[in-house]
């Protein structure tokens, strides 16, 4: 994308940009952010190691026991939106406390009680109550920076979340694996609530800027943009096309590159020092050449992705692509969030806790489309294409939105 399109996207979305000084860091509550995101965001990626030892001590069957993973999507996925709206008057630190409280609340709920129905319930709670402090601290974080840091700020945030599904979750299933499958949740509560507190005593309570007093109907007029919908799908898109394929890298590993087992966690975890590379990449870029690291990522994503289909019996070139997914799918994202802030800079907290909704939408349509060319024979290695097929659409709707931002 030219430089132009970047530039008079910015000048039109904030006029105040070109103006705003720079800060030398992004500031300390920011990190605090990241890390609550990440100890909440761990009882998401923890579930998938210790299905089997929920349903044995629930006595459910595995599908069954799966729909506790489903549960918690659900919440995050409808809660962002109107949970923002709910809370758009208070302040944001009250509101992020608040959402913390019950997370852990509802967490506790879940490890005290044996009824799968309850269990359920109280999944769905902290799904919401996950999905609120989400979409209030995208929006915290790009209150407390200059204009021109508003995306590198997204991406010390959304970093919680990586190293969440990396670390957290692998983490919590061998505290799970060592105590009982609840032992790992109690962790998430500990460290939960230490995150909880730093955020309630390191946030400023008031708001950074001197703009107007948050206000619902200015939010939902935001809403009625045609090109913030489509950054949402391009949101969706994009999640979709490497998460997809990164829920059954383990069994392409396995089955089709012949890697030993025990080389498994070693080989997975490059995908994770891809995304933090990835992240470090995109997070310098991304505030002055959106456009460009945007189609960047999903141009390395669609490369990726067709290579793994080409070469997933060649185990040295798969390794190098598990990292090099990681390092594609997250390059993008300081981008993807930082758009949706520049098209609604009005509407901070709705459209940052729809393009929330969004990622969890695409987090829960990956692995459906991943797994339809496998269930209809296909092999493991097709998950190849889904991804490119995915990120070829995020390509076009990339440039769709390039196209109205010039108009």
């Amino acid at each position: 994308m030219s430089d132009s399109i970047e530039k008079a996207a910015v000048a039109v979305e904030h006029p105040t940009a070109r103006i705003a000084a720079p800060t030398p860091s992004i500031p300390f509550s920011v990190y605090l952010l990241g890390l609550s995101l990440f100890a909440m965001g761990s009882a998401e990626f923890l579930m998938g190691g210790i299905l089997p030892m929920i349903a044995k001590d629930l006595a459910i069957s595995l599908p069954a026991a799966g729909t506790l993973i489903s549960a918690l999507a659900i919440g995050a996925l409808i809660g962002a939106p109107p949970l923002a709206i709910l809370t758009l008057r208070w302040p944001r630190r009250s509101a992020l406390f608040v959402s913390q409280a019950a997370f852990i609340a509802a967490t506790v709920a879940s490890l005290l009680i044996d009824d799968y129905w309850s269990i359920l319930a109280a999944r769905f709670i902290m799904g919401l109550a996950y999905a609120c402090f989400w979409a209030v601290a995208a929006s915290t974080a790009v209150q407390i920076v200059p204009a021109d840091r508003r995306a590198k700020a997204l991406s010390v945030v959304v970093s919680g979340l990586t190293v969440a599904m990396v670390v957290g979750g692998p983490a919590g299933t061998f505290i799970s694996e060592a105590t009982g499958w609840r032992g790992g949740f109690w962790a998430v509560v500990a460290a939960s609530t230490a995150a909880a507190f730093a955020v309630l005593l390191a946030l400023p309570n008031a708001r950074a800027d001197d703009g107007p007093a948050p206000d619902v109907a200015t939010e939902l007029r935001a809403m009625k943009r045609p090109v913030l919908w489509i950054a949402y799908a391009t949101t969706a898109a994009t999640t979709a096309a490497y998460m997809g394929t990164f829920g059954y890298l383990g069994a392409l590993l396995l089955d089709v590159s012949r890697l030993p087992v025990s080389w498994l966690p070693a080989v997975l975890a490059l995908f994770g020092v891809g995304a933090f590379v990835g992240l470090a990449i995109g997070r310098r870029t991304a505030d002055r050449r959106p456009f460009a690291t945007l189609t960047a990522g999903i141009a390395g994503l669609i490369l990726v992705s067709v290579a793994i289909v080409l070469m997933a019996h060649n185990l040295v070139a798969t390794v190098i692509l598990v990292f090099l997914l990681g390092v594609a799918g997250f390059l993008l994202n300081p981008a993807v969030w930082g758009r949706v802030y520049v098209i609604a800079p009005d509407a901070p907290t709705l459209a940052g806790a729809t393009n929330t909704s969004a990622f969890q939408l695409g987090l829960t349509l990956a692995p459906l489309a991943a797994g339809l060319p496998i269930a209809a024979g296909h092999g493991l290695a097709s998950i190849g294409w889904v991804g490119a097929a995915m990120s070829v659409l995020a390509l076009g709707l990339a440039f769709l939105d390039a196209l109205l931002s010039r108009r």
